[in-house]
């Protein structure tokens, strides 16, 4: 197991990199269906997946200057209170309800991220955020860190496929800049978020989950390069029909194959 979590935690990376979203949208399923983790076990640990593969993805996008930080720190500070009421909701809530639960949140970001992709969209001509960056609305920035809090912690996701279509709709953000930024929000979230589990009690796989790391943080390199050289439409629709076909698995799983292992 701990040699197939190195080129699976690669997947996840280039996803987290390129897409600036879907580590645990995939690192979850991988998780428990792949490398036979429990759901508590596979929660906590695409956590620990995702800050270190978002850290390194947001490193790549801020040289190229799309991380708009101001946005960042107010959702990340918004979140901390939220993580941990999600973190105690899922604690109450079984296995096959929260992954079913988990696939309908994702269908409707990825309506939204689609008809996004869609539309017509600013110029992100490269390095400098100042143009890219909308005006900070601390009305609309901190609502959605704490939704952003709740659903890390109650999922044990970074929540990278609800912030790149909050940001790209609701502030009208780039998709390249949605994408960079989100990633440095990941990035403290995903972080609190293992945290909190791990006052929890929650507890992983040690080798499991360094070698599904490695893999994470290379990939997630790779994927912030290559997020600069493709078009945005396909940036965002890519990002949509990647979370579509995870969330019609994990709701065929919850609701046909009889939830996932241990739960």
């Amino acid at each position: 197991m701990v040699a197939a979590a190195i080129p699976l935690g690669l997947l996840v990376g280039l996803s987290v990199g390129m897409l600036g979203g879907g580590g645990s949208v995939l690192a979850v399923p991988i998780l428990v269906y792949l490398l036979g983790q429990d759901v508590d076990q596979a929660t906590t640990s695409s956590l620990v997946v995702v800050t270190a593969g978002a850290l390194a993805g947001s490193l790549g996008h801020h040289r190229e200057g799309r991380v708009c930080w101001h946005h960042a720190g107010a959702f990340t500070a918004a979140a901390v209170p939220g993580i941990v009421a999600g973190t105690a909701a899922g604690d109450a809530v079984g296995g096959s309800l929260l992954i079913g639960t988990f696939a309908l949140v994702m269908l409707v970001a990825a309506a939204f991220t689609w008809r996004r992709a869609g539309a017509d969209q600013p110029v992100d001509t490269g390095p400098a955020p100042g143009r890219t960056c909308p005006p900070i609305d601390l009305a609309r920035d901190v609502p959605a860190g704490a939704a952003i809090g709740f659903v890390t912690g109650f999922f044990g996701v970074g929540g990278g496929f609800l912030i790149v279509p909050m940001l790209a709709i609701a502030l009208a953000f780039t998709m390249r800049t949605a994408i960079g930024t989100s990633l440095a929000i990941i990035t403290a979230t995903a972080l609190l978020g293992v945290v909190a589990h791990l006052v929890a009690g929650r507890t992983m796989d040690g080798g499991v989950t360094i070698a599904m790391t490695a893999g994470c943080v290379a990939g997630a390199l790779a994927g912030a390069m290559l997020a600069g050289r493709v078009p945005q439409r396909t940036l965002g629709r890519g990002f949509a029909l990647m979370v579509t076909a995870v969330a019609a698995y994990l709701l065929v799983s919850a609701t046909v194959l009889g939830g996932p292992p241990g739960s």
